[in-house]
């Protein structure tokens, strides 16, 4: 037995951050419970999800190619899409989570009320008015779960949803739609719609670079992986992604958009491009201003609308955290290697971010290891006031790098990322990180086998 055997950690949520959360805690002789608001594993991946978190729409897939996705030590079958749907993705967790021993540990309809220090321990209070006390919480509910609305159309009279609502396009047939926001959701949900709808219109209000998902054959990250090294600057990654996006989809300014100069969140999508030349796309800036359902955008022209679906992102809360203890500031993460809580000790954060480049899955495996690294002790953490100075170092760093913009509160640099995590493992005598069970997972014939069952 272990050191650490005699801890018990609760993982508030069974997304993608909470499964591999436990499964790292276990792997270091922690037991953990996972509490979960709904009834299925797979968190924001579950499509009408009973949790009520899920803003998945009956045409999502995830953004980054399979085999660069996956947990490190649990790949994607064989047979899997390159861009898995949402429903690979929910099989995919609930199969993780049955490999690793995860599911006799998750409690469902588990939603977490409040979280109370008690005598180094903390004890979380449920909804349903039940409660436990644990060693330590790892809080990985996810950050796309309450929406942030846009206070520019306010005083719209037609019909109005945020993105999270949005399921499928059938209900938008023969109407006139504006999507607000040129992000991931943005662009799905207006190549969704735009085959049924009488107009569909896509409001860009910042520069976006819409690169296409395959490049010369291949999955996009597979290019940018060759060029974008860790020493190549980022003014010429930049130049290097909109010369590259300029092969395959010209300017992005004859399509309606503006090039962006600076670092910005990769966004791609296989057919928008394809629906802005069609027609069945327009694309305007920021909105001037709204007179019942007619819009004005900053170029002077004017719409008017039957609905509009925002796909404005997300505000991030912590309702459950003790009185005067949330991390939030702005709309940054008052966090330490944005995982440690300076102020509650034994409470971790993981999935608390938007990677700027690859896949936030895979680094939530790298935050869940951390995790179970300190947790168990391994990991020496420093003084309150280093931790303070880090993060406001990181705070800095994101400033200079990234847009002023609610969207870029959580955006992550994976290089400069994964360099301050070694940091941690090294000056507490860890030259790489330790060798975890399971690092392999079952032959695919063994795999294809239990989905046959």
């Amino acid at each position: 037995m272990t050191a650490t055997a005699s801890k018990h950690f609760a993982v508030i949520g069974a997304g993608a951050g909470g499964l591999c959360a436990a499964k790292n805690l276990l792997a270091r002789g922690i037991e953990v419970t996972i509490l979960e608001a709904g009834s299925y594993i797979g968190g924001l991946w579950v499509y009408d999800n009973d949790s009520g978190l899920s803003a998945a729409y009956r045409s999502l897939h995830i953004n980054s190619e399979a085999r660069v996705s996956a947990f490190i030590d649990f790949p994607f079958p064989p047979d899997c899409s390159l861009y898995p749907d949402h429903v690979e993705m929910h099989r995919y967790f609930t199969e993780y989570a049955e490999h690793f021993d995860l599911t006799r540990r998750i409690r469902f309809k588990s939603r977490v009320a409040s979280i109370v220090p008690e005598d180094g321990r903390y004890r979380l209070h449920l909804t349903d008015g039940s409660d436990s006390v644990f060693d330590g919480v790892v809080v990985a509910t996810g950050h796309q779960s309450k929406p942030r609305h846009p206070s520019d159309v306010q005083g719209y009279t037609g019909e109005y949803l945020h993105a999270h609502d949005y399921r499928v396009p059938e209900p938008f047939a023969g109407k006139r739609v504006l999507v607000i926001g040129p992000g991931n959701s943005g662009v799905d949900i207006a190549a969704d719609i735009c085959t049924v709808t009488e107009h569909t219109v896509l409001c860009a209000r910042s520069p976006v670079l819409i690169m296409p998902r395959m490049m010369f054959g291949v999955p996009n990250s597979r290019t940018l992986v060759a060029i974008e090294k860790p020493w190549v600057p980022w003014p010429i990654r930049i130049w290097a992604r909109a010369m590259l996006t300029r092969v395959f989809h010209g300017k992005m300014e004859q399509w309606g958009f503006r090039t962006p100069k600076t670092r910005t969140h990769p966004i791609s999508h296989p057919t928008l491009v394809s629906h802005i030349a069609w027609k069945r796309i327009a694309v305007k800036p920021g909105i001037a201003s709204v007179t019942g359902d007619e819009i004005s955008f900053v170029d002077g022209s004017k719409e008017r609308f039957d609905a509009v679906i925002a796909a404005t992102g997300y505000v991030t809360e912590f309702e459950y955290l003790p009185p005067g203890t949330s991390p939030l500031n702005g709309t940054r993460l008052d966090l330490y290697n944005r995982i440690v809580h300076p102020s509650l000790p034994g409470v971790f954060f993981v999935g608390f971010f938007d990677v700027s480049g690859g896949s936030n899955i895979r680094m939530m495996d790298d935050q869940s290891e951390y995790v179970a690294a300190v947790a168990s002790g391994a990991i020496k953490l420093p003084d309150r006031t280093a931790m303070q100075t880090a993060i406001s170092d990181d705070h800095a760093f994101a400033v200079k790098q990234f847009p002023d913009s609610p969207r870029y509160g959580l955006e992550l640099d994976p290089w400069r990322y994964r360099k301050n995590l070694a940091r941690d493992y090294a000056n507490s005598g860890i030259d790489k990180k330790p060798a975890l069970p399971w690092s392999t997972r079952p032959p695919a014939v063994e795999y294809n086998l239990r989905r046959s069952l």
